[in-house]
């Protein structure tokens, strides 16, 4: 019987996430506001009482889900995972939870991408547009022959790919895959190419804060997006990490191979339940669960 924790990434945001922790929990209260410390802005108010439009903003929807996914996971009793995941963000909160790095330098860093994403955004008008009904391998091979910048960039589940590029590339793709048989080349709500080569302008102003954050030797392995493997040694996850931003996640993968590696139950821990249903997508017999407290 092992037990697999999988933490969400940007979209599961929703206003009033943590509350219920911050009102519930002292030492939840307490991180909420070590976070509003470190931020240097009370990131709870936008995350408790906040509008839609505050929490799409990249530099506070990333901390923010990172912020109750972390916190969640600190205050469930006998916390005790045989195997962690996050989908893209959502690894920074898995590393917390495995203990690979600590609560603050993990927040900083998220604060840290979560802005040199967005500056990254601004500097190259991009999209992400999620492909259904396609083999991963027709959606690659129509990629690689448009000009231009799109790339596969979130392997979701078994039919479900994302792909992230330039807007006219992105714009070209969806055509010729609808053209292949796609059941819907859709367009999605995001500021910019995530987990595409666009993305480097970021990764190289979060490579050198990564190198400089201390990390540790998890107390279980985590499953980290670049590779869909189980890393223990620190050296490794640090330098996964830092490829993290410009290339795609392999989340279907990952599912896998977790499921290979005998995990029995994923228990989702942040806000949402979008990870759930990716699971089922790859085994429908799997026992899945949101984090309760």
């Amino acid at each position: 019987m092992k037990k697999a924790f999988v933490f969400p990434g940007q979209g599961s945001q929703f206003v009033g996430m943590g509350k219920d922790l911050y009102d519930s929990k002292k030492e939840a209260r307490d991180l909420f506001e070590k976070a509003n410390e470190v931020l240097g802005f009370r990131i709870t108010d936008m995350m408790f009482s906040g509008t839609d439009e505050d929490l799409k903003q990249t530099k506070v929807t990333q901390p923010a889900i990172f912020l109750h996914s972390t916190i969640l996971a600190s205050c469930i009793v006998d916390f005790k995972p045989d195997m962690v995941a996050g989908h893209s963000l959502g690894e920074f909160s898995a590393l917390v939870a495995n203990g690979a790095l600590s609560f603050e330098e993990a927040l900083t860093l998220v604060s840290k991408r979560a802005n040199a994403m967005q500056k990254a955004c601004e500097m190259n008008p991009s999209t992400m547009a999620a492909i259904l009904g396609l083999d991963d391998a027709v959606v690659e091979e129509i990629c690689d022959k448009v000009d231009g910048v799109v790339v596969a960039a979130n392997y979701n589940c078994p039919g479900q790919l994302v792909i992230s590029g330039s807007n006219e590339a992105v714009g070209v793709a969806c055509e010729k895959l609808t053209e292949a048989g796609a059941r819907r080349a859709l367009l999605l709500p995001v500021g910019g190419a995530f987990h595409s080569p666009l993305m480097e302008p970021a990764r190289v102003e979060l490579e050198a804060a990564i190198k400089h954050a201390n990390f540790n030797n998890p107390i279980c392995p985590v499953y980290q997006n670049v590779n869909a493997e189980p890393v223990s040694d620190p050296e490794e996850i640090q330098k996964n990490l830092i490829m993290q931003l410009t290339a795609p996640v392999r989340w279907t993968q990952t599912m896998q191979n977790m499921l290979r590696d005998g995990a029995t139950s994923f228990t989702e821990v942040g806000p949402g339940n979008v990870l759930q249903g990716l699971v089922k997508k790859v085994d429908r017999s799997i026992e899945t669960a949101s984090a309760s407290i």
